[in-house]
């Protein structure tokens, strides 16, 4: 009786055993398989391509252009891969280098480091130095090479010192040098000025001359009434009067933690080529590196007689044909 029991309980424990490893078989098989359908990569082989995160894109739409574009299988399992490799880091603008082959563990790893092109943004009206500033920030540069840009990088031509550095969205490659970089944007420059450059040769003026009195626009003018600094400033050259603009004392006093330091009565006087209240006619170089704008403005200014002007706490321009009309502005909108 004993015996009996025994053999069929040795029977059944074979029995549950080998559904076990049945089962167990079957599992793996099924894991492996949803793993590959949901994590695996999309193609055996593939190459790798560029793929650009916007600025301002979120997480859930990076997700989303992934899997439209084909490099994931599955919207959530990126979810979770991102979740587990981020610890904390997000997703940043730029562009990575990934592959349909990579599985969904690699592109997320991908994604949370350091992408191989950097966005970099620059408003007009910035002169070298902060541009430099900027570059640093984005592309990691050490201090030996942000001086680079600062010097022989920028300045391979003395046409070439400042205002040929156009302010825009660059996509650059986080290993480019200075030197690279400065000649990319340089290109940039080139290749957006030249309809003006034309248009200056057609009216007999010169293009580094446009291009310094449109720098000067850029730091004095109002966001509307660019044209008409430019008329005025235009009439203080073509009358012989200095051109007394603040923001050429800003640039010489300018400095690290300060560029464009409100400049005071007493900077009138300070020694310098670019100070245009003792100096006629055009200082040696832009000041900063104007916009488009302004660069038209200069081209096409507006007609007036006014020699001065001033802006009050609104922002809006006042002008006056003479410096005594320029004092009652400044009585009555300044005081």
């Amino acid at each position: 009786m004993i015996r009996a029991f025994v053999r069929t309980a040795h029977r059944s424990w074979k029995r549950t055993l080998r559904y076990l490893i049945i089962g167990t078989v079957i599992f793996l098989i099924l894991f492996v398989l949803a793993y590959a359908h949901f994590f695996g990569p999309v193609q055996k082989q593939a190459l790798a391509e560029q793929f650009i995160v916007t600025p301002g894109s979120t997480t859930e739409q990076v997700i989303s252009q992934l899997k439209t574009e084909g490099y994931v299988r599955s919207s959530w399992a990126l979810r979770i891969a991102l979740l587990e490799k981020a610890q904390g880091k997000s997703v940043r603008a730029g562009g990575y280098s990934i592959s349909k082959s990579m599985d969904t563990w690699t592109v997320a790893k991908t994604l949370v480091g350091p992408p191989q092109l950097v966005f970099v943004t620059f408003p007009p009206a910035i002169r070298k130095e902060q541009m430099g500033e900027i570059l640093a920030g984005a592309l990691n540069w050490s201090p030996g090479e942000k001086e680079q840009w600062n010097t022989t990088a920028t300045e391979p031509d003395p046409n070439f010192i400042e205002g040929v550095y156009y302010p825009d969205t660059y996509l650059i490659p986080s290993d480019q040098t200075p030197a690279q970089v400065a000649a990319r944007m340089r290109g940039r420059f080139t290749d957006v000025f030249a309809p003006y450059a034309k248009e200056a040769q057609q009216k007999g003026v010169k293009w580094t001359d446009v291009l310094t009195l449109a720098s000067i626009v850029d730091r004095e003018a109002g966001k509307n009434d660019k044209a008409l600094v430019a008329g005025i400033l235009l009439n203080r050259l073509d009358t012989g009067m200095r051109l007394q603009a603040d923001a050429t004392l800003q640039y010489i006093k300018g400095a690290q933690g300060n560029w464009w330091p409100q400049p005071t009565s007493a900077d009138k006087y300070l020694e310098s080529a670019f100070n245009t209240y003792q100096h006629s006619g055009l200082p040696p170089h832009p000041i900063d590196n104007p916009s488009l704008e302004s660069i038209a403005a200069v081209l096409n200014p507006d007609d007036t007689n006014c020699l001065f002007y001033l802006h009050d706490d609104s922002h809006d321009i006042h002008c006056s044909l003479t410096y005594a009309g320029q004092k009652s502005n400044v009585n009555k909108y300044l005081k």
